[in-house]
């Protein structure tokens, strides 16, 4: 995986083998920070990462001037490969050693953009959870932005406060926003 803008723009970054992680292609990452760049100032935002595996979306993040990011992932070693990166490349992001649903339940942090990055394989009950749990425990600020990557064979066009879809090879990314009363 790379960093494709901002200060470490080009940095490849290799997980070790043994993470149990599908890191988001470089080509759906540039794709998502193309919409994300029409709504946000990454200077101005805050991020929660569900499921962040690698850290790889937090990376992109940080490098584009986010100073504000919370990853959250159950696994030990995704939690401590982040806090290594995080400290070579001098980025200022948060980790959370904790199942992801357990954290939504308990969390009173607002983020302007929640990612979720859950494994394909879950069910879609749980799938459906994030969104749930997202809104009913009022995470996201106004304006805010939930994505969702998932399989294209999961769809999730179904549920409350979707918006859109956005498909790149194999993955979907779904979106979910918190509207202003304008």
């Amino acid at each position: 995986m790379r960093i494709i803008s901002g200060k470490h723009k080009s940095k490849r970054i290799t997980a070790p083998k043994r993470l149990p992680v599908r890191p988001t292609t470089d080509m759906a990452k540039e794709a998502i920070f193309n919409i994300l760049n029409n709504h946000y100032y990454f200077e101005d935002v805050s991020l929660l990462d569900l499921f962040s595996g690698t850290g790889n979306i937090s990376y992109e993040f940080a490098s584009r001037g986010t100073e504000n990011i919370i990853c959250v992932d159950a696994d030990y070693g995704c939690i401590k490969f982040i806090n290594q990166i995080a400290k070579e490349l001098d980025f200022n992001l948060s980790t959370v050693k904790s199942d992801v649903f357990k954290y939504l339940e308990r969390t009173s942090i607002k983020s302007n953009v929640i990612f979720a990055d859950p494994p394909y394989d879950i069910s879609l009950e749980n799938f459906s959870k994030i969104p749930e749990l997202v809104f009913k425990n009022e995470l996201l600020l106004e304006d805010g932005m939930l994505i969702v990557e998932h399989s294209k064979h999961t769809k999730l066009e179904h549920l409350p406060h979707f918006s859109y879809a956005k498909r790149y090879g194999g993955s979907v990314f779904s979106f979910f926003e918190n509207k202003s009363e304008e």
